[in-house]
């Protein structure tokens, strides 16, 4: 397809969840309902359209050790945008990765900024790694470095006492959410177990991550405030790989970390039950691979949620979330094209037969 020339999607086109047309064109980068009066060509692709897949919980720039090159940052975003993911919400990451908005071919990113943690209490080379008297001043820097959100973690491994606890004292997290909010951010936070929920979901923070330490007395208090939930149920999947070699120094952390693998499925259908937002996030680039979108899909569907909502979760909804325009008329042309309707079999999410990015077909 050329510059000048036109796109035709032609099939079923799901603006949606129970909404499709029979076709749009792609004019100009752009998509529009309305037939095109003259073009010089014209490219048609049959198939059932869905916006650009969501991962509202990924890391371009990051590996396992920490930082990484702008290769490495490119092939990360490439896997992405080869599995149809075509808006990234890059929930923390040390490396600066805005020259990717310059690449016409390379998804959409939207910055946390850097992880926030205590000192000691994260993964090396991840994040700012501070003192509860820094976290207003490091909140506002990082409102100001991203791109509307704020990242913080909430619990990690206490080695004094072998298992999960909060990083942060209650008052100091009501002025750290505000200062993000003063800044027009929003926060979000790494939570595992179950004792930090409470305070931060009290102070006002907007999202959590991983979410697995709900509980039934919580789950109505993130109900209540609208608190969303990224559940990155790819990554609570290694989490007895993780608890494994870790059991003769921590056994309590280790034992902590296989009840909440166990009982992950019971807590996400939990949550969608009690009416929480529920987004998808493959937490990606840390020790896991990018393009895991269609995995993390599925493993909603079998937590129990319905496949039209798991689907929501990475389109519809999350756009909407975020604040990016899905298929509106006149709205940016990311899509994703399958053979068959996604609503039938979301297993069909993991090949795609067309990725359009910006107009442009790259995949």
């Amino acid at each position: 397809m050329t510059d000048r020339g036109v796109l035709h999607i032609k099939g079923r086109v799901l603006t949606g969840p129970e909404e499709a047309r029979d076709e749009l064109w792609v004019v100009d980068g752009r998509v529009t309902y309305q037939r095109p009066v003259a073009a010089r060509e014209v490219r048609t692709v049959t198939g059932w359209a869905l916006p650009g897949l969501v991962d509202a919980h990924c890391h371009v720039g990051l590996d396992r050790h920490g930082p990484v090159d702008a290769a490495t940052s490119e092939k990360q975003a490439l896997a992405d945008r080869d599995a149809g993911t075509l808006l990234i919400r890059d929930a923390g990451s040390p490396s600066d990765t805005r020259w990717i908005d310059d690449r016409e071919d390379l998804p959409r990113i939207i910055r946390a900024g850097r992880h926030i943690a205590r000192t000691r209490r994260y993964i090396r080379n991840y994040a700012h790694e501070i003192e509860p008297d820094e976290l207003v001043a490091y909140v506002r820097r990082e409102a100001r470095r991203g791109d509307g959100w704020v990242k913080l973690v909430g619990d990690w491994i206490d080695r004094k006492v072998g298992d999960l606890a909060p990083c942060w004292p209650r008052e100091v997290l009501v002025a750290a959410i505000a200062a993000a909010h003063e800044e027009g951010a929003r926060v979000t936070a790494h939570c595992f177990a179950e004792d930090s929920l409470r305070d931060l979901v009290e102070a006002g923070i907007d999202c959590i991550e991983h979410a697995t330490g709900l509980t039934e007395e919580t789950i109505p208090l993130f109900a209540e405030h609208g608190v969303a939930i990224v559940p990155t149920l790819v990554n609570i999947a290694t989490f007895p790989d993780l608890a494994a070699p870790a059991e003769s120094k921590f056994p309590d952390w280790s034992a902590h970390m296989r009840r909440l693998h166990a009982r992950r499925y019971d807590t996400v259908r939990s949550a969608y039950d009690a009416g929480i937002p529920i987004f998808t996030g493959t937490d990606a680039g840390g020790s896991l691979p990018h393009g895991l979108i269609a995995e993390e899909v599925a493993e909603l569907v079998k937590a129990g949620i319905p496949i039209v909502d798991a689907l929501s979760a990475t389109t519809w909804a999350a756009h909407a979330w975020l604040g990016r325009p899905a298929l509106e008329e006149g709205a940016p042309a990311d899509l994703v094209v399958y053979d068959i309707d996604p609503r039938a079999d979301v297993g069909v999410l993991a090949d795609p037969r067309c990725v359009v990015l910006r107009g442009r077909v790259v995949g």
